[in-house]
């Protein structure tokens, strides 16, 4: 699939159900929450994305060539962020999501020890791979709001797997998409040179209602953090990736 295919389609091959409405509702600190059955939008398919790009502020912006103009495709193109050291910056941010079940089992979606969950059966959270490269297209997870009962709450995270503190040096924006309605975009804006994990949202069923409230929470440890301030209870142990 080409890089404008990505753009255009995204991964929803096999899962997705988002809306393609162009407008969006914004989560912020003054306005942290919506109701998506108020919104009419708790049944389907939610489609969770994550997408980031390098700054280029804080490296002297873009550098231009001979002050010629770019041709018109290269506006879609990331700039090649250089850092101090002449080193190309490479983050590698992952999507994942801790889920709680009415019935009471816990757990995680995420690329790190292959956890990639399941769409029609428990936990109804599934990841739909892991990117690597911070493309076009970025990471997804999608949750099964037809089995809306059967979920109590989720956390949606994002964190750096090869331990680089880089937030700072990221524009990353997650954007949810319902089956129906807005889309909802919670930006990752806040500058934490030092974190290596970020809460970005939790989904809860208040009594039928399901609720998206906007975290943006930093910290510096990982999932086991993460786990600890929210009230999980799971066991953690060091995870590796498989080798591309």
């Amino acid at each position: 699939m080409s890089f404008l295919d990505g753009l255009w389609r995204g991964k929803a091959a096999q899962f997705d159900s988002g809306s393609a409405s162009s407008n969006a509702i914004e989560l912020t600190k003054r306005n942290s929450a919506v109701s998506l059955t108020k919104q009419g939008a708790a049944t389907g398919n939610l489609r969770v994305n994550l997408s980031w790009r390098m700054r280029t502020s804080d490296f002297g912006g873009p550098k231009r060539s001979n002050g010629s103009l770019r041709h018109p495709l290269k506006f879609f193109q990331p700039e090649v962020v250089q850092a101090h050291t002449q080193g190309v910056v490479n983050v590698d941010l992952d999507l994942g999501c801790l889920y709680e079940l009415a019935d009471g089992t816990k757990g995680v979606v995420q690329p790190l020890g292959n956890f990639f969950g399941d769409l029609n059966s428990p936990p109804f959270v599934k990841l739909s791979g892991d990117d690597r490269f911070g493309s076009a297209s970025g990471e997804t997870v999608y949750v099964n709001l037809d089995q809306r009962d059967a979920i109590k709450r989720l956390l949606v995270f994002v964190y750096i797997y090869d331990q680089t503190p880089a937030f700072d040096r990221t524009h990353a924006l997650v954007t949810l998409y319902p089956s129906n309605g807005p889309r909802v975009e919670i930006n990752l804006d806040e500058r934490a040179p030092q974190a290596r994990s970020c809460a970005v949202f939790r989904l809860e069923n208040h009594k039928g209602e399901i609720v998206v409230h906007r975290e943006v929470r930093f910290v510096y440890g990982f999932q086991e953090e993460l786990d600890r301030l929210y009230g999980w209870g799971l066991q953690w142990g060091r995870g590796f990736k498989s080798k591309v």
